[in-house]
């Protein structure tokens, strides 16, 4: 899964001057956002944000990485519960 962050504010064209994504580029400048988290966001459509992703590869100041795999935060915790259980 991919992560974006905004590298510069771009000067946007009139179709993107909408309150959510100025939300929506704020978020992107202080961090790594997923694609998923991204779709998810109030007040703009998934094609829309999509749309905005293009965009902003096109222009160069997107920076694109590749998500690193999610270890669960429960997985660690269960497995001690289960092993002072079996013990």
């Amino acid at each position: 899964m991919k992560e974006y962050k905004l590298l510069s504010w771009p000067d946007l064209p009139t179709e993107f001057r909408r309150m959510g994504f100025r939300r929506l580029l704020s978020e992107m400048s202080q961090r790594h956002l997923s694609e998923a988290t991204l779709l998810k966001r109030d007040g703009v459509k998934p094609s829309e944000v999509r749309a905005l992703l293009r965009l902003l590869a096109e222009r160069g100041v997107l920076e694109v990485r590749t998500a690193e795999p999610r270890s669960g935060r429960w997985r660690p915790a269960i497995a001690g519960w289960l092993r002072r259980l079996t013990t």
